[in-house]
């Protein structure tokens, strides 16, 4: 039987000086929901089912018609159910400036999403969605957040006995020499090893159903083994 590691209730919470992240839920085939912040700039990643709900409690109208980037680690519903709503939600209020959305190369849900959602609210949409297609591991900075993207191992399957790879992506956000590694959905992958070494904080999944790490999720045990080669970690996505 898996023993359900100690602090692992939701919202999680890391700050250090004008660097934070919160973690309002990360449960598997249910919601995920994560809002990066600094002085400068607010950032969602994974905007899962209910994450309008979160930040709406957390900073409020005005600071989430400030919200400047989106960052999608994958395409599953757990991880981007919440984004029509978020959408919609900052057209309603009359967002103005442009909003950016980066997205691993290959997803095609978060590209089928924005082209449904542009075809019915194109008359009406107060801003510009702009969308970023990640399709290799180049560093690049949004409002002084230093953005690592690296490319993880995640698969579901299709049919029995059967997995295909899922596009997917992990993201090192760094800020004022400190860091934060979220590793979104993952098997056990080098990238992700190298990414979290040494990181300030590191979000690691633990999400496979048994003790042992799959080609889909990892264990807890080899969660707490890489997480552990960070400063501080935190784990998510461990199952009910």
């Amino acid at each position: 039987m898996r023993a359900k590691p100690k602090n692992t209730e939701y919202p999680l919470f890391w700050k250090k000086d004008d660097f934070f992240i919160k973690i309002f839920c990360s449960i598997p085939s249910i919601a995920t929901g994560i809002l990066v912040g600094t002085s400068k700039t607010s950032i969602v990643v994974d905007p899962g089912d209910g994450i309008l709900r979160d930040l709406n409690k957390e900073i409020g109208p005005d600071a989430i018609l400030k919200i400047s980037d989106i960052f999608i680690s994958h395409g599953h519903h757990d991880h981007l159910g919440g984004i029509w709503s978020l959408l919609t939600y900052l057209s309603v209020m009359r967002r103005r400036d442009e909003l950016h959305i980066h997205y691993p190369k290959g997803c095609s849900e978060i590209k089928s999403i924005h082209k449904a959602f542009n075809e019915v609210y194109r008359k009406d949409l107060s801003y510009k969605i702009v969308m970023h297609t990640i399709s290799d591991e180049n560093p690049f900075s949004r409002n002084g957040v230093k953005v690592l993207p690296f490319k993880v191992v995640h698969k579901e399957q299709k049919e029995a006995k059967k997995s295909t790879s899922v596009p997917s992506l992990g993201f090192k956000f760094v800020y004022k020499k400190k860091s934060i590694c979220y590793g979104g959905d993952t098997s056990y992958c080098d990238s992700l090893v190298n990414n979290v070494k040494n990181s300030d904080l590191a979000i690691i999944e633990a999400g496979a159903e048994g003790t042992e790490s799959s080609d889909m999720h990892l264990s807890i045990d080899d969660a707490v083994k890489i997480g552990k080669l960070a400063k501080q970690f935190f784990l998510v996505h461990i199952p009910k």
